[in-house]
């Protein structure tokens, strides 16, 4: 069986991309003035940005035997994420995502299908992949998936990292899933509402009690991140983006590209380095994963 360096397991869908005149106030309107389609999901974008910059992956989950499933599986081959694994079945769907981005701040604003699809089954070769990677990255969108994907890779002793950023009503869920997780980087909200505390710090340093973590920490946009280094938060600037068009994906291709790097052995700061220049360079382009550099763009735009 091929060996993976990152296997994805997550929301993945096609993205209808808008560029808006104005983000409009409830019960009234604005113009769309353009209109592109991407491959979108946390992460697969997140798989498809380690991809891109050089390391080997796939894609695990359930798809439906339609056009946007077909256009999930083609948008993954033409960046090199090995498709074996996405399942056809007659009881699941495409997923769609819908975003509407301001071109004056860049920011978007996204509406997402969610993800009704069954669960997927865990057969001895879905198993065995997994049991083959190094890392198993997971956005936690399809709670159950996730769980699974998890405890299969804590068998066979695989890295588990997962992106903090869709969170259960019951929160003793979200906590079970990030207790799992050896890589945890989150959004803004996540740890705040998943920890209970009211600073970054006390929750980085409260979840990093959690399991045996690796890696603790969180993104905050153009403010940087804060990541938990040998029992102090540190603070990591983010790098100024060339030109600001859409931030779409940000958070995804930050978590492709350092798991991208860690699996290439940088240490932990080299990481979030890496990870923060590349966010920057995909914020020139709309949607999530066209402007996602290649490495040797990224090690330039950091001076290695």
């Amino acid at each position: 069986m091929r060996e993976f360096q990152i296997v994805g397991v997550g929301y993945s869908c096609v993205d209808m991309i808008c560029m808006v005149d104005d983000y409009p106030v409830e019960n009234s309107s604005t113009h769309i003035t353009s209109r592109i389609t991407q491959g979108g999901g946390a992460s697969a974008t997140a798989i498809v940005a380690a991809s891109r910059l050089g390391s080997e992956c796939a894609f695990i989950g359930n798809l439906g035997n339609d056009m946007v499933s077909d256009e999930c599986i083609r948008m993954f081959k033409e960046e090199g994420v090995c498709t074996d694994y996405l399942i056809k079945r007659d009881d699941c769907f495409g997923l769609e995502s819908f975003v509407m981005v301001d071109p004056k701040s860049g920011s978007r604003t996204k509406f997402p299908q969610r993800d009704f699809n069954p669960p997927i089954l865990w057969t001895e070769e879905l198993r065995d992949v997994i049991r083959n990677c190094s890392v198993v990255h997971l956005d936690g969108t399809h709670y159950e998936n996730a769980l699974n994907a998890a405890k299969i890779a804590k068998e066979y002793g695989v890295t588990v990292s997962l992106d903090g950023c869709s969170m259960q009503t019951d929160n003793e869920k979200n906590i079970a899933l990030a207790t799992l997780a050896d890589i945890l980087i989150m959004n803004s909200k996540y740890p705040l509402r998943v920890s209970g505390k009211s600073t970054y710090n006390d929750a980085l340093t409260e979840m990093s009690k959690w399991g045996r973590k690796k890696i603790v920490g969180c993104t905050l946009g153009e403010d940087g991140s804060k990541f938990l280094i040998d029992g102090e938060v540190v603070d990591f600037p983010s790098f100024k983006a060339p030109k600001v068009v859409d931030t779409t994906g940000c958070g995804d291709v930050f978590h492709g590209s350092f798991l991208s790097a860690y699996v290439s052995g940088m240490d932990l700061a080299s990481c979030i380095r890496f990870a923060s220049a590349t966010a920057s360079c995909k914020c020139a382009v709309p949607g999530g994963r066209a402007g996602i550099p290649d490495r040797k763009t990224v090690l330039k735009m950091i001076g290695e």
